[in-house]
């Protein structure tokens, strides 16, 4: 966390310690003076009817006395009562201020590295895109090199066009402003081609699929396509170099399964529920070398289900992780 960020936490912190313990000691106060005052009244009304005790009769005199030992208990535990009350509503009021705050400044935090990131990851291909045009420009070369460079700056663009549009989508769906446009899709070929794309941008990555053929399914076809292409994106993230990712598409009895498997580190249990949180990034902001923007698997789980659907994370064998989703049929 930021210093500076850290030093208004320490402040907003400290200031609103300050205000509730102000508010409890007013609240006791209030009752101990309320007690005082109940008991000093009783204590008068006693002192009175004691004057009046020899022009009384007995039984007159004994009814007076209990009427003002009861209106005395009757105060004492209603200032109680409303005592508690109050004290249980500041308390529950302070903790749900105090959630608010802490989510609040979290959320700045994760928005202040998400802007950080977004902004490398914008500046990187355009700075390998404008390179390899001010290369091609400048000097005569041979056709195997201009294929190169003309290949790696599509791949850059490639990337360009995947981070922004998980940028306009992602604030789209949160505003409720995205109008989906679902028709009939083979999810098959759809699934086929993104995987493709994936292995021309990467050659050197083993992708494996498992797809049946012509599973039809209902959907957007440029979400279905930010799902499956955050899920090998994220896949090829952080599986290593010489390993094998997997993706699988069949029917099964509930639906329609597509899963992609990688051989990375894997997800701690206690992470599992926190990745689909929208900028949530799993590990620490100043030890990461991965890039990400933390939007990827906020989508996908968006995605889902807004087409009927639902993802689940499962630890693969040996180690890894396998992203499940279940179309509903």
């Amino acid at each position: 966390m930021p210093e500076r960020l850290k030093k208004k936490l320490r402040r907003t912190t400290l200031i609103y310690w300050a205000l509730l313990l102000y508010v409890l000691a007013a609240l006791l106060w209030w009752l101990i003076s309320l007690q005082q005052q109940n008991r000093q009244l009783a204590q008068e009304k006693r002192e009175l009817l004691e004057l009046r005790a020899t022009t009384l009769p007995p039984q007159t005199y004994r009814s007076e006395q209990q009427t003002i030992d009861d209106l005395y208990r009757r105060n004492q535990t209603k200032y109680i009562s409303e005592g508690i009350t109050f004290l249980l509503v500041i308390l529950v009021g302070a903790v749900f201020i105090f959630r608010a705050v802490r989510r609040q400044f979290k959320m700045q935090l994760q928005q202040q590295h998400f802007m950080m990131a977004v902004t490398h990851e914008l500046k990187t291909p355009i700075a390998v895109a404008k390179l390899n045009l001010e290369t091609l420009q400048k000097y005569q070369l041979d056709p195997d090199k201009q294929q190169k460079l003309i290949r790696t700056t599509l791949d850059e663009t490639a990337r360009l066009n995947f981070l922004t549009n998980n940028i306009l989508v992602s604030a789209q769906l949160e505003n409720k402003a995205f109008v989906t446009s679902k028709e009939d899709l083979d999810l098959s070929t759809l699934l086929q081609d993104c995987v493709g794309a994936f292995q021309k941008r990467f050659p050197d990555r083993t992708l494996e699929t498992a797809i049946e053929k012509e599973i039809d399914i209902k959907g957007d076809a440029l979400l279905l396509q930010i799902l499956v292409n955050n899920l090998l994106e994220n896949a090829i993230k952080y599986a290593p170099g010489q390993s094998v990712i997997r993706t699988t598409l069949r029917q099964v009895e509930k639906g329609i399964l597509l899963s992609v498997a990688d051989q990375g580190p894997g997800i701690d249990d206690s992470e599992k529920s926190k990745v689909f949180d929208r900028f949530y990034r799993i590990g620490n902001e100043q030890t990461r070398t991965t890039k990400g923007t933390g939007l990827g698997l906020y989508l996908c789980q968006r995605i889902a289900k807004d087409h009927r659907g639902r993802i689940e994370i499962k630890d693969n064998t040996p180690q890894g992780t396998i992203f499940n989703i279940i179309f509903a049929a």
